[in-house]
């Protein structure tokens, strides 16, 4: 069969590849293609449609997707369960700050703005931190190790509040990483508009970035090794998987994508940032986006973290319709124990009904329709 023959044959038959290629394409499908291509030129309109606000919201929530990209890698591609995200979100805000901070200021600073020099030196000793924790994955498993990762973000909390000269102490805190370019400072209006915006087409082109990594890694030999250490770790030692080296990895590349978006949290929403900022909360909710996204799924992490920041705007707004939400943190009930229960009820109602999160939505909704009129 020629290859023009082939090419007939399977043409409007997406699902039928003809070569290993074909079935281990990034994008397999003209369907995924359309669709990807489709979804970045709509976010990228969305720079000159929505109002400032507003894109601040969804750069801060695309930084936030970065971030459980991350944490997808080691939980929901390679199994380890981690409870520590936010110490290494920490790490990496820390580390871009201190990079970029004013060596005359009241904080530790050296003075390097550029972005291209602060975000992956904030990867960086991200993921040395959690090549440095990975160990202890090789002992423990499940419950064990949710534990130990649970106590870093405890004992990170203690050290950034009690380290000033970094962190500027409990309820002071210090400037987040500046945005600069080669000179070209992002957080002021410049050629491509508000900072509000440059900042938003930032954070989208970087989130693509890491989306494509991620998932080309997710289908490489590491990866195909992360999912069987995560289906049976006994039995992919056996065929020759190297359990120690794959897990210090996984933690590695995750912890890397932590301190990512740890750099940019704050450098996007524009403020200072303390050590209570990244307490067991933060954590939880990384841990609802990757549950209510979708586990091991890249797709499925950048939608739990759009539906997770997307909630919060939503629930400040509960006072005005049920007067006995107070906005009032000395109050109760207030918002922020709401959105606290909130992340709890939508964990557990995904877990139960809908184990694959959005994405399995996605799933049920796609076949519905690739299978309409037909119920078979």
């Amino acid at each position: 069969m020629t290859h023009t023959d082939r090419k007939v044959r399977t043409w409007g038959r997406p699902l039928l590849y003809t070569s290993y290629t074909q079935d281990m394409a990034l994008l397999d499908t003209w369907a995924k293609k359309l669709w990807c291509g489709g979804l970045i030129l709509f976010g990228l309109a969305l720079s000159q449609v929505l109002v400032d606000h507003t894109l601040e919201l969804l750069a801060t929530a695309f930084v936030a997707a970065i971030g459980a990209i991350g944490l997808n890698i080691v939980t929901g591609y390679a199994g380890q369960v981690s409870l520590g995200h936010a110490f290494f979100l920490a790490i990496g805000a820390y580390t871009a700050a201190a990079l970029s901070g004013d060596p005359a200021g009241r904080t530790l600073g050296f003075g390097v703005t550029n972005l291209l020099v602060w975000l992956p030196a904030a990867g960086l000793v991200a993921a040395l931190a959690g090549v440095l924790v990975a160990p202890l994955a090789t002992r423990l498993r499940g419950l064990y190790l949710a534990i130990v990762t649970l106590g870093l973000v405890f004992l990170g909390e203690h050290i950034f509040k009690e380290w000033d000269d970094l962190t500027g102490g409990p309820g002071v805190g210090r400037p987040a990483a500046v945005p600069d370019l080669f000179g070209w400072r992002l957080d002021q209006p410049g050629p491509l508009g508000s900072p509000e915006q440059q900042l938003y087409l930032l954070v989208l082109v970087l989130l693509v970035l890491f989306a494509i990594g991620a998932r080309n890694l997710a289908r490489s030999r590491i990866g195909r090794g992360f999912a069987a250490i995560r289906d049976r770790d006994i039995a992919a030692e056996v065929m020759g998987v190297p359990l120690t080296r794959y897990k210090v990895l996984a933690f590695g590349v995750s912890s890397f994508y932590a301190g990512c978006a740890g750099a940019l949290l704050y450098s996007v929403s524009g403020g200072y940032f303390e050590a209570g900022s990244f307490s067991l909360l933060l954590s939880v909710q990384y841990i609802a986006m990757v549950l209510i996204g979708g586990v091991a799924t890249v797709s499925g992490s950048i939608a739990g973290a759009l539906f997770i920041t997307l909630l919060s705007p939503v629930t400040r707004e509960l006072p005005a319709l049920l007067p006995f939400i107070s906005a009032d943190t000395t109050q109760t009930p207030n918002v922020f124990q709401v959105e606290t229960v909130l992340y709890g009820l939508l964990i557990i109602v995904f877990l139960v009904f809908e184990p694959r999160g959005l994405y399995g939505l996605w799933l049920r909704v796609r076949t519905y329709w690739k299978s309409w009129p037909f119920s078979y």
